[in-house]
């Protein structure tokens, strides 16, 4: 967002909401709301959305909570061995079980087991409709996708700096009865690449290992969206 308020302006006019609303499709209102944060709010928020997210990696990741066949185990709630109490503490930082609990039975991320187990239920955290924490995701979502806009844009031939990888595959006279199999197809393939990173950048990530050497404090990743709509002839 800071990139589009300073980068995408008029020379010699105040950039304005408006204006980075056109530039980025969010409406004016969450141009407004990320210009001007609530920090406290919004930081509960991301700390809310990484706490949730790295939990359910964990209990999918972490062979101490996969069952035989690979996938995640159902979990006793408490107990002294590998309970979902230990998966929060060892995932959550300082989030109790019961309030990660209870805010996953609220998305819909696990089911209570009549035995007193829990049972995961997704691949990754969705925050449910309306809730603040999607705001924050498509925040930063829209961020890193114009930092890597401008990145790519600014880079000299004679620099010694590489571009960043921004790549999409588009097909415009596609028929209507082929998009929900290619959302399907889509999901599933970018699921399982995302995975992949996932644990692949979890085992270099000194939260999840402090033994991890080296020098700085840097924030890498890959996102992936899907887009469709009507063919327009302009």
């Amino acid at each position: 967002m800071d990139v589009a308020m300073e980068e995408f302006g008029i020379s010699g006019r105040k950039q304005s909401v408006s204006r980075v609303s056109v530039v980025t499709g969010l409406t004016r209102k969450e141009v407004s709301r990320l210009v001007n944060p609530r920090e406290p709010r919004d930081k509960a928020s991301s700390d809310k959305y990484n706490r949730l997210s790295r939990v359910i990696a964990g209990w999918r990741r972490d062979p101490d909570f996969r069952d035989k066949r690979g996938g995640a185990a159902s979990l006793d709630i408490k107990g002294d061995g590998l309970a979902f109490s230990e998966l929060v503490r060892r995932y959550s930082g300082d989030m109790t079980p019961r309030a990660m609990l209870d805010e996953l039975l609220r998305v819909d991320a696990v089911k209570l087991l009549r035995v007193g187990r829990v049972k995961l239920l997704v691949r990754s955290y969705l925050p449910g409709s309306g809730d603040e924490v999607k705001i924050h995701i498509l925040g930063t979502d829209v961020g890193h996708l114009i930092s890597t806009i401008d990145h790519n844009l600014r880079i000299e031939p004679e620099s010694n700096s590489q571009p960043y990888f921004q790549r999409k595959v588009l097909y415009d006279n596609l028929p209507a009865e082929v998009l929900p199999e290619f959302r399907a197809v889509s999901a599933e393939s970018s699921q399982k690449l995302l995975e992949k990173l996932d644990s692949w950048l979890a085992e270099r990530d000194r939260d999840n290992n402090p033994a991890i050497e080296g020098t700085g404090r840097h924030v890498a990743g890959v996102g992936i969206y899907y887009f469709e709509e009507p063919f327009k002839e302009e």
